[in-house]
């Protein structure tokens, strides 16, 4: 039996019988976390608003065996205004949905933790449009996790590409295909998209980059990350439609 504090933020809750809720916690340390967090529906339980989706926190965990308990929790964000737009809260949950597909139970996640907040805070809190913000999370994901989208060279031949020539991306080698090399089944992908990913990825995720809505490979990016995930994410099914 032991006692630690991990900061956190919440990904996703289930309800538990009259009044406590399982918690799905990302955690820069410690990856995701399941940990029950009784009494919190009570209507004055100190824990009530840290154990909403979203809450970002610092939480005094219990463990006892394979379990933890949550016993107490020090609530520093809500992102309470997501609950104001129904489609910034439809892209706040996808986001929650793709991290918890991602992170891994006792796997460090530091840059997942630092993305998701940081992408979390300026759908929030500024007037930025959410699908580019989307589309920088999802790149961003990508090359932290490990499977950054192939943008110099045809991932079949191997020649360097133009930045003007006509491409296409393959969603099972991660990356673009030249015209010799392409097919059906790859998807077009214009010389303004191209540049895009690659300044998103040269500046960090802290960049910002306002272009025109055609220039942000949204469907794109949503489409070759979904693809590498190991389950479907359930809330893709409420993003607003283009």
């Amino acid at each position: 039996m032991r006692q630690t504090e991990r900061t956190a933020i919440v990904l996703r809750y289930a309800n538990y019988r009259d009044n406590d809720r399982m918690l799905t916690l990302l955690s820069p340390t410690q990856g995701r976390i399941e940990a029950l967090a009784r009494g919190c529906r009570r209507p004055r339980s100190p824990i009530l608003n840290a154990s909403e989706m979203f809450a970002l926190g610092d939480f005094e965990l219990y463990q006892k065996g394979a379990h933890l308990t949550v016993i107490n929790a020090t609530l520093i964000e809500t992102f309470y205004p997501l609950r104001q737009d129904f489609d910034r809260l439809s892209v706040g949950t996808y986001l929650l949905n793709v991290a918890e597909c991602i992170a891994q139970p006792g796997v460090a996640a530091q840059e997942l933790f630092m993305l998701l907040l940081h992408t979390l805070s300026r759908l929030t809190f500024s007037d930025q449009p959410w699908r580019p913000l989307t589309a920088g999370f999802l790149l961003h994901l990508s090359a932290c996790e490990g499977f950054r989208p192939r943008l110099q060279h045809c991932v079949h031949c191997g020649r360097r590409l133009e930045e003007t020539e006509s491409t296409w991306f393959d969603h099972a080698e991660g990356g673009l295909v030249c015209r010799e090399c392409h097919q059906q089944a790859h998807v077009p992908v214009s010389a303004a998209q191209v540049r895009w990913m690659k300044h998103m990825l040269q500046a960090g995720s802290a960049a910002w980059v306002d272009s025109p809505e055609m220039t942000v490979p949204y469907q794109l990016l949503r489409s070759y990350v979904e693809t590498r995930l190991d389950k479907p994410v359930r809330a893709a099914a409420m993003l607003p439609r283009d």
